[in-house]
């Protein structure tokens, strides 16, 4: 299995000899809006052109069409042939945009010999949640693989654990830039909930992504790092890459 970090919630997945990608944002340096009124997003470039981020890959896997999940760049630049997995509550949408291959993940979907399973999430608290809809997160499972829980846009919560439990996952994708909406309300995990998450389950490896990317995050790489290690958490279990690096496991 191999792992690579394009930027935000962007992956290339090397997995069961197949090449996945997650949630495309892959629209130029502040050429989108500012989700915090401070700068315009995304806040970095793409690590290489979108040619090379779209090489190979043979599957998109979205878990919400938020604007830095799934913008109209990745929607006018990805193949409209390829198939593309998703929420059921965003299937409609996504077929509207003229993707031909769009399969709503009710509960689970087989592709390629991947068992791909949706998740709940919990995209912030109280108005805000409502505000932010509905969003997923994914298990993947195959022969010879591990499996690999990508949480999505969540804070951590009772539902998390619970997943781990059912899946007991090798290795876990966490959203952790602590992003923030509204009143300063917490819509994402941040760097007490990643860690916390790492000390729940310590032979796991988590990969902390969505980070470094918009303008409402709070928690950088550098945060993230110093915060794991002051509570204990090593940087083997803890993985947090920089925008293009590869990770093999």
């Amino acid at each position: 299995m191999k792992l690579q970090q394009i930027r935000n919630a962007t992956l290339k997945l090397t997995y069961a000899g197949k090449v996945l990608l997650t949630d495309p944002y892959l629209a130029e340096k502040h050429s989108m809006v500012s989700y915090r009124g401070d700068q315009w997003s995304p806040l970095v470039e793409l690590p290489f052109s979108i040619n090379d981020v779209l090489d190979g890959v043979e599957m998109v896997l979205i878990s919400h069409i938020h604007s830095d999940h799934f913008d109209k760049t990745a929607q006018k630049n990805i193949s409209k042939k390829l198939p593309l997995y998703c929420q059921p509550a965003d299937a409609t949408e996504i077929e509207k945009i003229g993707f031909h291959q769009v399969v709503p993940v009710h509960d689970s979907a087989t592709w390629e010999g991947i068992t791909i399973t949706r998740t709940e999430g919990r995209h912030g608290s109280g108005d805000v949640l409502e505000e932010m809809g509905e969003v997923s997160g994914y298990v993947l499972q195959a022969e010879n693989e591990p499996t690999v829980y990508w949480a999505g846009d969540t804070v951590l919560y009772d539902e998390v654990f619970n997943i781990i439990s059912e899946f007991k996952p090798d290795i876990i994708f966490t959203h952790s830039c602590g992003a923030i909406w509204g009143d300063h309300v917490p819509i994402i995990m941040n760097a007490k909930q990643t860690v916390s998450l790492c000390k729940a389950v310590p032979k796991t490896i988590v990969v902390a992504t969505h980070m470094g990317t918009v303008d409402h995050g709070t928690v950088t790489r550098e945060n993230l790092r110093a915060y794991a290690e002051k509570k204990g958490v090593p940087p083997h279990q803890l993985r947090i890459p920089e925008d293009g690096e590869i990770i093999e496991f």
